[in-house]
């Protein structure tokens, strides 16, 4: 037979073990990891300890200093439809601004054109321009995570060295990177992504991209002035 506390028990389904009441919030426990430094990215790390030996050993190199190394990755984005529709490029700033975790800079037109509608100081783009964590990140990001979404993908030309080391690149539309939502998606537009190194000579230039991950087609020699469109 059931005493009076058990049926208390069963009735109130146990307060006395410490039961909460809905809605009631957690009490909020410190991230394990909060004081501590931030690690470095690890592309830079993979950089460090085996990039920089094989281009040393590549190129003969008896300076580190001679050593190639990324030093930013330029991001633009031009509108030319904001001459009429200027909200249009809001939502590139809001985007460029979520694919690579830094605030755009707007660009102005330095002259007017009356042909196009255009006249100077008016903003018709975006730019980006990443350095340090930042930028060995979205190299990282870029390379091992939007590339391969990219359909019927071949690899980039290695034709499109400007001469001084640098690679710029075209992207189609900005649905390769996942932090897009498709859904949020008001228009489709495109960008360049210029990668500068710290060297002038575009084969040195190539081996440090190849190195780093930069899926290359083919064979070629670097040279031209062909810009890669993905």
């Amino acid at each position: 037979m059931a005493t009076k506390d058990d049926k208390k028990q069963q009735k109130g389904g146990g307060k006395k073990g410490g039961g909460k009441k809905e809605g009631q919030q957690q009490p909020q426990v410190e991230h394990a990891g909060k004081n501590l430094p931030v690690p470095p990215p690890r592309l830079r790390i993979f950089y460090d300890s085996t990039v920089r030996d094989k281009l040393k050993n590549q190129f003969g190199f008896t300076n580190k200093h001679q050593i190639p190394n990324l030093e930013k990755i330029v991001i633009n984005c031009g509108v030319g439809e904001a001459i009429k529709n200027p909200k249009i490029l809001d939502t590139v700033v809001n985007e460029l601004s979520i694919i690579t975790g830094q605030r755009p800079v707007r660009k102005k037109a330095k002259k007017s054109i009356a042909n196009f509608g255009l006249r100077q100081g008016q903003e018709i783009g975006a730019a980006v321009t990443l350095r340090g964590a930042r930028m060995w990140e979205f190299f990282d990001r870029f390379v091992t995570v939007a590339i391969p979404r990219i359909r019927d993908f071949r690899g980039v030309n290695t034709r499109s060295f400007d001469g001084r080391g640098n690679y710029p690149l075209g992207v189609k539309e900005q649905m390769i990177f996942p932090e897009i939502n498709y859904d949020m998606v008001e228009q489709i537009h495109g960008m360049d992504i210029t990668f500068v190194t710290t060297t002038n000579k575009d084969d040195q230039a190539l081996a440090l991209l190849k190195e780093l991950g930069m899926p290359f087609r083919g064979e070629e020699k670097p040279g031209g002035q062909n810009v890669t469109r993905l």
